[in-house]
């Protein structure tokens, strides 16, 4: 009998320890998805499940908006004072003139040249140029 609760106890240790871990690893709740939204460098719409494949802001290039990380005021928002006060700024698209493929589209291929400079290779096809 005492063998039998002992190995309950340590299975519903193990189930809520399992369910603890599991927890963090789904969507966030909705009051942590207001913090997401406004603090990450996330804060532009992604279809669903494009932002798992898609978008990986480890690496140096934006896959998504074909320029690199450190340069994406798309996605990382706490860029666009520095772009607005040197006027850099396409307020038609919300983005920096110099990275408006929109209005220039000779533009993306200057920022490809930089990614086939550094990787030797023609970059992803942005996603959301």
């Amino acid at each position: 009998m005492k063998r039998s609760k002992k190995a309950f106890t340590c299975f519903a240790a193990a189930m809520t320890l399992t369910a603890f871990c599991l927890s963090g690893c789904g969507s966030p709740t909705e009051s942590t998805a207001s913090q997401t939204t406004e603090e990450s460098p996330d804060s532009h719409e992604h279809a669903e499940g494009e932002h798992e494949t898609a978008h990986d802001h480890s690496g140096w290039w934006c896959n998504e908006h074909g320029v690199p990380e450190e340069e994406c005021t798309r996605c990382d928002s706490s860029l666009i004072a520095e772009f607005r006060a040197n006027e850099d700024w396409c307020d038609e698209h919300d983005r920096p003139d110099s990275q408006c493929f929109l209005c220039d589209p000779e533009l993306e291929s200057k920022f490809a040249a930089r990614y086939e400079a550094k990787y030797g290779e023609q970059p992803p096809v942005p996603t959301d140029p």
